[in-house]
Order: C-alpha cells, then structure tokens, then sequence
C-alpha cells in the first residue's frame, strides 16, 4: 500500500539532469528525498512536499529513500508539449511524451524506414552497474570511438534520471545518447518497446553499438523465473529478430555469498539456458584458471553450450577505462576488489562488441 508523507525542504543536496535530491523535514527527522523534474515542480527551499515514503518503511535498498509526489507550495502552468504516447499509464502520475513512433515525430520516417540492424553488436545486461565497464571497454577499444547508446528497460526503474551512473556516463563521454523503452521515461528519446528502442538507435542515433539493461532496482524473489533480470534472454531474441548481433553480459560473482548466485548466477544459466532463443554471443572474462573452470562447469550442465558461443575475453580494458577517467565501480555495496570478475565480465562483454565493430569497419 502507498505511504505518504508531508515534510518541509530543508537541502538541496543535488542536481542532476531530471532529478533534484532533497533533504526533507518529516515529523521532526531529516530523510532524504528525491524529485523527478518530469513528474513534479523541482523543489526548492521551504517547499512542502508530499512524499512517498513506502520505500524507506520497508528499508529497501537501492529504492531507500522518499519520492516526491507533488510540490504543494509550486503549480507550474501546463506545458504545451507534443506528444500522446502516456507513460505511467492508467496511475496517478501518467503524463505524455513525444515517442519516436508517433505521427507528429520528426522521426518517424526513419523508424518506417528500417529493415534490419545488420549484424550491429548489442550487449545485453542483466544489472544496471554491468553498464559501466561494458560501455567502457567499448570507448577504449575502438578507433574512431563508437557511437554507444543505452536503452532502459522498463523492469526494474522507471525514471531514468534515477540513475547516477547514466549522468555519469555521458558526462564522460562513455555513453552517448540514452533511449527509455516502455514504460521507463526520461531519456533522450523515447520508445514505446525495446524493438522500437533498438530502431532508434540504428537509425536515429547512429549507434555502432548498443547497451540494453534494466535501470536500478532489480527485483529477485529466490524463485528460478521470478526475477526482472530475466528480460535478458527476451532482448536477445528481440536482437535475433531484427538481425543484431547480441552479446550477453554474464552474472559473475565469487564474492555473493548466495549459493545460486556463486560463480555464474542461476539468472544467467536461466536467461540464456531457457528464455533466450536466438543464439547469442556468451562472453566469460579472462580470470584465475580454477574460477574459470568453475563457470564453464556450471555452463556445461544447461542447454548454453548447445545454443550460444562461448567465448573468452579481456576484461581488463573496461575496468582501466573506469580507472582513467574517474569513473567508480560499484554493484550491490561491492567494489571491483571485492568482487572482480562481476566488473570483468561486463568489461569483457564490451570487448567482444568492439571486436564485432573492428571486423564491421575492416
């Protein structure tokens, strides 16, 4: 059920592109709170706001801190923006945005005019910090630089201003241009599924290369299909179907003290094992010779070995990248020294897309 809150701005702690995070007076406590400048007047000092405060009752992670509804001391004018696509839809918070399918969008003749990816490299993910290195390893390794674009997935978080590490990323220069599929919204085009989303970028954005993931906040229940990562295997066959080339990043880990999550996780072998139909590009990272033998263990006793190549890959590349530039890694409180080969793995990924846009270029 939906908890809220009124409480009094007190901070303004950060501004971003779509979001400001605020710190907020509730019954006499400060709690961070965070606005999404699509949704709501940006807050401002002394405001009152109503605030979503289900996420904190739960103590949730990722989703720990209050969501601003509505700003009760600011009621802008409605805007005259183009548009009838609703995101949020049929909730109290839908609005519209100018999709690239629409009629009235100056892309749309584009979008009419694909007829297939030819052979473009996309790298799907499972988590949202598997983008980083990836996409890393991509800038690093390819001369002239490649046109790398994300697509956000609806599975996890909606807005995509949520996400530090995509502010990030293309204040760095390591992604270019960023595209919300479905249901998720904020990004710099807008797309009413992942085939549209991938057509955008081929044709729109000039993409060498793509990145399809979820946004923070994945969802996992313990169950073998309950969890949202499990898109993964259904963007490859979006990929297969419009004649990508599609490169599955793995979810390695030696440092989650889960069983199912211990060497290649049980939604990677689940993924790719059972959902993905079209074959995909596998890619395990360069690690200890014991670790790698664990993983390719753990591969051999599903149906991956028979659908999709596996391959080995440098992972280094991506995470000196990172290093370079001041870009920090970091998934589930975890560092790349705690958990290397989580952060090598996505790297990895980002170097077979490389290769396939050197062999592209040649």
């Amino acid at each position: 059920m939906l908890k809220r809150a009124v409480g009094i701005v007190t901070e303004i702690l950060e501004s971003r592109t779509g979001a400001v995070e605020v710190l907020v007076e509730v019954e006499g406590r400060p709690s961070r709170a965070i606005a999404f400048t699509a949704l709501v007047d940006s807050p401002e000092l002394g405001d009152s706001v109503v605030i979503n405060t289900t996420a904190v009752d739960l103590n949730l992670g990722t989703g720990g801190l209050h969501f601003v509804i509505e700003n009760l001391s600011r009621r802008s004018e409605p805007n005259n923006e183009q548009g009838h696509i609703m995101k949020l839809r049929y909730t109290p918070l839908q609005h519209t945005v100018l999709s690239v399918e629409e009629d009235e969008s100056p892309w749309r003749s584009a979008i009419e005019s694909f007829i297939t990816l030819g052979g473009m490299p996309v790298v799907v993910g499972e988590l949202h910090s598997q983008i980083a290195p990836a996409a890393a390893a991509i800038k690093r390794l390819t001369h002239p630089k490649a046109n790398v674009v994300y697509v956000m997935t609806d599975s996890a978080s909606l807005p995509i201003a949520l996400s530090r590490t995509v502010y990030i990323l293309k204040e760095k220069g390591l992604i270019d241009s960023t595209i919300t599929a479905g249901q998720a919204f904020g990004g710099d085009f807008e797309a009413v599924n992942v085939f549209t989303a991938l057509i955008t970028a081929k044709c729109v954005c000039g993409a060498d290369v793509v990145i399809v993931c979820q946004g923070p906040g994945n969802a996992g229940t313990g169950t073998k299909y309950g969890y949202s990562g499990i898109e993964q295997g259904e963007i490859i066959n979006a990929v297969g179907v419009l004649g990508g080339t599609p490169i599955a990043i793995p979810r390695i880990s030696f440092a989650d003290k889960r069983p199912r999550h211990s060497g290649i996780s049980h939604h990677t072998l689940t993924s790719l094992g059972e959902v993905a139909l079209a074959q995909a590009l596998l890619v395990l990272p360069m690690m200890d010779e014991m670790k790698l033998l664990a993983v390719e263990q753990q591969i051999q006793r599903t149906s991956i070995i028979y659908k999709h190549r596996v391959l080995v890959m440098d992972g280094a590349p991506g995470i000196r990248e990172c290093e370079d530039i001041g870009v920090e890694l970091t998934s589930m409180g975890r560092g790349y020294k705690d958990d290397p080969e989580f952060f090598l793995a996505a790297s990895a990924a980002g170097s077979a897309a490389a290769e396939v846009i050197a062999s592209e270029r040649r």
